[in-house]
């Protein structure tokens, strides 16, 4: 699936459409941004427009406006952040499509960042005349934004059948690049670890990778659903009873795979601080919140021996000390590996952040959904509308 990258492009004079996701935290009142790092992640791609002489038209969306104008979800915070990340002025248009954004476009070396996309209910519809009306901004298109790359919206799949060309931009080519060597062809023995409360959310993950990896390692609260389908005692841990039997299914598939904890971290109730033991086998009453000191060894062991480790989700509450301490040990062994690893966003991130060590790991990706769906084989849109090479 190798598609056309912006580094493939002649931008010279060109006016690059670039959607981005600027889909940043706010504070109340929607003034104040409290986490720059996706307007950061896609520097290098707004950057390298315009050393090579592009015109850029930058486009998001923010929040969930359900198609109204909120000003507490405007991107106006976004252009003042990016301005002084930049070092030179960014526009901030009134609209995302009209004749006053259109009177406002950028020349070459010049930046205008449309106001969020979402306050039309037409972008998330994949509306054809919305999307006629993006196009019109750009020569060519550029997709920076492997968040929302599960989506086909207009800003990500729609408009770009009306454009000449469209290309990955820097972050999302380094997002295909991980995930595709991850899910096609890993350097092996690759290890899969995958937690998090639902088997639900992961099936389609789970069935995915246990035709790619040597080992999946199964921990969070997902792991008592299955452990209750090979009737061992879970206490009051949570467990998906409609998916018991979905789990032996998967249990059967991947016997040689699929590796489950043998010891946990149980307590009577979940609450910071909470009196816990390890057991091997969980009481009645009590519920499992963390892997156990025999699981951390057995999944390190199997994780130091990997050339590739695949990662999404934490082995317990790990927001929650004393219930952290599966999680953070499995980071610093992956960090600790020398394999290429790949972790998934949302809570993988905040883990590997909580182990400090970040800065060890190959990739992290930018998409919590759009990865998880990578991960599962199912094609994404806005991947999938890009140029072929």
């Amino acid at each position: 699936m190798a598609k056309l990258s912006i580094r493939d492009l002649n931008l010279q004079g060109k006016r690059v459409f670039m959607r981005v996701d600027f889909n940043v935290p706010l504070a109340p009142g929607g003034q104040e941004i409290t986490s720059d790092k996706r307007i950061k992640a896609s520097l290098p791609s707004i950057r390298y427009a315009l050393e090579h002489g592009a015109g850029l038209v930058l486009a998001s969306h923010l929040g969930r406006p359900k198609g109204k104008v909120n000003p507490e979800m405007s991107l106006k915070p976004v252009a003042k952040r990016l301005e002084e990340l930049l070092g030179k002025p960014v526009k901030m248009a009134p609209d995302c499509i009209g004749p006053d954004v259109e009177a406002m476009l950028p020349g070459p070396g010049e930046v205008l960042l449309l106001e969020n996309l979402r306050y039309h209910a037409e972008e998330e519809k994949n509306d054809p005349g919305f999307a006629q009306q993006l196009a019109k901004l750009g020569d060519i298109y550029v997709n920076d934004a492997f968040g929302s790359a599960h989506r086909a919206h207009a800003s990500t799949e729609g408009m770009i059948k009306y454009m000449p060309q469209a290309a990955a931009g820097l972050l999302m080519e380094k997002e295909l690049e991980y995930l595709g060597l991850a899910t096609t062809n890993p350097p092996r023995p690759c290890v899969a670890i995958l937690g998090g409360a639902k088997v639900s959310d992961k099936i389609e993950v789970i069935q995915n990778l246990m035709k790619v990896v040597d080992e999946l390692l199964i921990g969070g609260a997902m792991a008592y659903t299955f452990l209750q389908a090979l009737n061992q005692p879970t206490g009051k841990s949570l467990v998906e009873a409609d998916k018991v039997d979905l789990a032996k299914h998967l249990l059967e598939e991947g016997k040689s795979k699929l590796r489950l904890p043998a010891d946990h971290v149980v307590a009577a109730e979940l609450k910071a601080g909470a009196d816990s033991q390890v057991v091997d086998s969980i009481p009645e009453g009590m519920m499992g919140l963390d892997i156990g000191p025999k699981t951390v060894e057995a999944f390190s062991t199997a994780i130091s021996n990997a050339k590739t480790v695949i990662w999404n989700g934490p082995m317990g509450v790990f927001e929650m000390p004393p219930f952290d301490k599966g999680t953070v040990a499995l980071a610093k062994a992956v960090a600790g590996s020398g394999a290429t690893s790949i972790v998934g966003g949302g809570d993988s991130e905040k883990a590997i952040k909580a182990a400090g060590v970040t800065d060890k790991i190959s990739h992290v990706s930018t998409g919590g959904g759009a990865s998880l769906e990578f991960l599962a084989g199912i094609q994404l849109p806005g991947v999938v509308a890009l140029t072929e090479k």
